[in-house]
């Protein structure tokens, strides 16, 4: 077994700041977290490409896409053995999940560092781990690099909407521990930003999270 004392953390020759200043603006995370169905995506998506039309170095992580890979299921890993399959896969069981965020914080620490204003839309039900995300994030970045966005929208709303059909197999219980009917979500207590995706366009929605990141200085006031 290996000693944890060798391993050890390198300084970069490049650093965050060189980065940075390369690219034109900060690196941060934008936590996009809501209901399935309340827009977290299609928002995301939106200030994506506004972002990297005005010339921002962006990038998107994207709960379904990142579960095709880096955090796949156990079924898309079987063909390395059950074995395997069963040791590194993850389910959707709240231990599951929590890693899958935890990975993903880890991920979206990286793209910072990069200079990276990065995105990321998962429900991330659990209020401790949106917070443990926060923390590390802040720890080896700075305070303010991390920028929650509760997509706000009633479950009603996000059910009629259902765009992967997930609530109705959850309501005939072909789907078990779904997020908002028998698993729990927690929004966020004091986000960054609250978004009214009940009632509101998803360009309007970019247009307020752009709005707020260049009003704390993770933009330039203009590009």
């Amino acid at each position: 077994m290996s000693d944890p004392a060798h391993v050890v953390w390198h300084e970069h020759s490049v650093r965050r700041e060189d980065r940075e200043r390369l690219n034109g603006h900060r690196g941060c995370v934008v936590w996009f977290t809501g209901l399935s169905g309340c827009g977290k995506s299609t928002v995301a998506n939106a200030v994506d490409r506004q972002l990297h039309d005005q010339g921002i170095h962006t990038f998107l992580l994207d709960g379904d896409n990142i579960r095709h890979g880096l955090n796949a299921t156990p079924q898309l890993l079987e063909e390395y053995g059950a074995d395997f399959a069963r040791r590194f896969g993850l389910t959707f069981a709240p231990e599951d999940r929590q890693e899958n965020i935890r990975r993903i914080g880890a991920v979206a620490e990286l793209f910072a560092s990069a200079g990276i204003v990065t995105l990321t839309a998962f429900v991330s039900p659990y209020r401790r781990d949106r917070q443990q995300v926060r923390a590390q994030i802040e720890r080896l970045g700075r305070a303010g690099d991390f920028v929650e966005v509760f997509v706000d929208a009633p479950l009603e709303v996000c059910e009629a909407r259902d765009p992967k059909g997930l609530y109705k197999l959850a309501r005939q219980g072909k789907i078990r521990g779904f997020t908002g009917i028998d698993d729990p979500y927690e929004p966020p207590e004091r986000p960054e930003l609250r978004l009214d995706a009940a009632s509101q366009r998803p360009d309007q929605l970019a247009d307020q999270v752009i709005s707020y990141l260049r009003s704390t200085g993770q933009l330039p006031a203009t590009k």
